[in-house]
């Protein structure tokens, strides 16, 4: 069973209009420490950085974010310390619209994520799990939460003893089941039996395959699971099923300030536009377009655009 005692709060997913799909997500949440650099520094130096911030993220928590603001009504299921940063992050989640009865506070401290941001955008994270590490399974108030959702998403910052106990909740409850290897390691069979779509980076594809190519790699996770959405960055995405066609959306060409939740933004939005039964292609511009708007402000969480921001992109208005 999972640790530590559930917090009050309602059981819904959260707020959302009548109608729109419901998503779970059961994942880490972390208190982000941002420092701004201009060149990342090598071991033993010492830089001088342009800014620092302090914003609620972890992957779990940042899919959240994105599929609550694309217009779905999300529960999150995860663990808080009983620390000031857990009060901070509890709160964010609320005020975003999503239902936290699923979130635990446990003894002890928040996960913390120490990120350091180059001038080009781009980012180097360490994370210290902290309560999410308390999380070792689900409990039949989990199930409940995930049962009758359009899509339960699941990252890595997690036990793997409590995702693989998460997929195989999503799979006996016939919810497709979402898995973001992040951070990239090895994923077990009994992982992957349950996993409905995979959505790797380039890098963690090639972790899991060998496989360096986009295409090469898709085929290789294919046999795996039965439907990837390969992220390429600048480079945009790839999307493939058994059976099926490829299909290629190109990513929108902007200006990144921060890349830190675009893998994240991206793929909470995607689950909410195919859980309103968009087609794959259809969603990923949606997504992508989610995405760009993201990597153009600074932060995790705090970056993710609205639905009627993304939907003022895609129509041209902006």
């Amino acid at each position: 069973m999972s640790a530590g005692s559930r917090a009050d709060g309602s059981t819904d997913a959260g707020a959302a209009p009548v109608g729109a799909p419901r998503i779970a997500v059961f994942g880490s949440v972390n208190m982000d420490l941002v420092a701004y650099v201009d060149e990342v520094p090598a071991s033993g130096e010492t830089v001088t950085g342009t800014a620092f911030r302090q914003v609620p993220g972890g992957k779990g928590a940042n899919q959240a974010v994105a599929a609550a603001r694309a217009g779905a009504g999300v529960a999150f299921l995860g663990a808080v310390g009983g620390d000031a940063f857990g009060d901070e992050l509890r709160a964010n989640l609320t005020a975003a619209g999503i239902g936290v009865s699923g979130l635990r506070t446990v003894p002890g401290v928040s996960g913390v994520a120490h990120i350091v941001v180059d001038g080009r955008g781009g980012n180097s994270i360490i994370v210290v799990p902290g309560a999410n590490g308390e999380v070792t399974g689900v409990v039949d108030e989990d199930a409940a939460l995930i049962e009758g959702s359009a899509a339960l998403l699941l990252q890595l910052e997690l036990p793997m003893e409590a995702v693989v106990a998460a997929a195989r909740t999503g799979r006996g409850l016939g919810v497709p089941v979402y898995l973001t290897p992040a951070p990239a390691r090895d994923l077990p069979a009994e992982l992957l039996e349950s996993v409905d779509v995979l959505v790797p980076n380039q890098h963690e594809a090639a972790a899991i395959t060998g496989r360096t190519d986009p295409h090469e790699a898709l085929a290789a996770l294919l046999e795996l699971v039965p439907e990837v959405l390969l992220t390429l960055g600048e480079d945009g995405s790839l999307h493939g099923r058994r059976g099926g066609e490829t299909v290629a959306v190109p990513a929108r060409q902007v200006r990144a300030v921060d890349t830190t939740a675009a893998g994240d933004t991206f793929c909470g939005s995607f689950a909410v536009a195919r859980a309103e039964g968009r087609a794959p292609a259809e969603a990923m511009a949606f997504a992508a377009a989610a995405a760009s708007l993201s990597v153009q402000r600074h932060g995790a969480s705090s970056s993710m655009p609205s639905r009627a921001e993304v939907e003022a992109l895609l129509d041209g208005a902006v």
